[in-house]
């Protein structure tokens, strides 16, 4: 099992590319639980229903069992703590994800903001910040606002 979890959260070369030109999944997924956990935590309050909606996410958008969903966390975690900035996180996921996926993200996102039932200004702020660093319009933004506010995750 260790040796699953090894290969699973295995990095990509050095050089940023590994051989065959594509990106490892795992590092867009790391990209993406970055930006849930930045949501999450932008507040200083990483409440335990922010850490289950975040569990939830990852385990139904990348089917992930609970012990890897917990690994990408405190491996996204280690990541933000080395980066400067969210760029590096948001390019890894322009280079890979269509734009439908990329508004998939934002909804998540939301889901994120809105577990306490309310968005502060630093959630505002960063999701905004997010809107131009994934490259979406404010409808795109505010669409993916409405669906998960009316439920809407079809």
């Amino acid at each position: 099992m260790l040796a699953g979890i090894k290969h699973f959260f295995s990095k990509i070369p050095t050089d940023g590319v590994p051989a065959g030109g594509e990106t490892p999944a795992h590092d867009i997924h790391v990209a993406v639980c970055a930006l849930l956990v930045e949501l999450a935590s932008i507040d200083e309050h990483f409440t335990r229903a922010e850490m289950e909606a975040i569990l939830a996410i990852l385990k139904e958008k990348y089917g992930l069992a609970g012990e890897h969903a917990d690994a990408l966390i405190a491996e996204a975690e280690k990541e933000l703590e080395e980066s400067v900035d969210l760029w590096q996180f948001a390019s890894l996921i322009n280079r890979n994800y269509s734009n439908e996926e990329k508004i998939a993200i934002i909804e998540a996102l939301w889901q994120v903001v809105y577990v306490d039932g309310k968005m502060d200004k630093y959630e505002h702020y960063l999701m905004n910040k997010l809107k131009h660093l994934l490259r979406l319009s404010h409808d795109q933004l505010i669409d993916a606002k409405l669906k998960v506010l009316h439920g809407d995750r079809s």
